[in-house]
């Protein structure tokens, strides 16, 4: 599959990855997790990336653990370097995990699933996998359980930024499967799955944090 994310070495450490955008964000979405979400419980991170939110926000909601997973090799070393780093108790050791291909089997976690997060996901896989997260994390989170999901979004079909736009033209040349998606269409998917209620939050970068609450 094509890339569009290729993070590169942190101060020239091989295994440890970083990607600029996540220094950009992460106090924002931090900022929204500590007002939503409780401390107990483990947050399940899907397509971790570098492992850089994990790291820099697993502590500070602690004692929430942080679970977090991806399917890129590279990732996952990465992920695990930045634990290490890091050397957070409540930040667990990686996780593959592929949302299509793997079953939502978490019953060995020292605590239950209580939260879902995936950042910058949707718009860089195929649609499927948006259909395939949110109905796995329908079935996994107990009620009131969080899912949230963060990245560009359109409204009503329409981009909210030109910068938007050409972000999703260059994803749709890398693969046509991608693509920014419509708000509205997740919304429908979170709605099939069983999540009653829901907040739209704005960010910098033409961004939104969705957060969804399970019924």
């Amino acid at each position: 599959m094509s890339k569009f994310f290729d993070p590169q070495a942190h101060d020239g450490e091989a295994a440890r990855l970083h990607a600029p955008a996540t220094a950009r964000n992460r106090n924002f979405i931090l900022e929204l997790l500590e007002a939503c979400l409780q401390r107990k419980g483990t947050l399940l991170e899907i397509a971790s990336g570098t492992g850089e939110h994990a790291a820099h926000m697993a502590p500070k909601l602690a004692p929430l653990l942080w679970q977090p997973t991806d399917i890129d090799d590279r990732h996952l070393t990465s992920i695990d370097a930045w634990r290490n780093h890091v050397g957070a108790e409540n930040l667990l050791p990686v996780r593959r995990f592929n949302v299509l291909e793997d079953d939502w089997q978490f019953d060995d976690l020292p605590a239950p699933i209580s939260a879902i997060a995936a950042i910058n996901l949707i718009h860089i896989a195929p649609w499927e996998v948006a259909v395939a997260l949110m109905k796995g994390a329908g079935k996994t989170l107990p009620s009131g359980g969080t899912l949230y999901l963060y990245g560009p979004y359109k409204q009503h079909g329409k981009h909210t930024a030109s910068s938007n736009a050409a972000f999703d033209l260059s994803l749709k040349r890398k693969n046509p499967a991608w693509g920014v998606r419509d708000m509205e269409a997740v919304m429908d998917l979170a709605d099939s799955a069983g999540f009653a209620d829901f907040d739209i939050v704005g960010m910098p970068a033409n961004n939104f944090s969705l957060i969804f609450t399970r019924g």
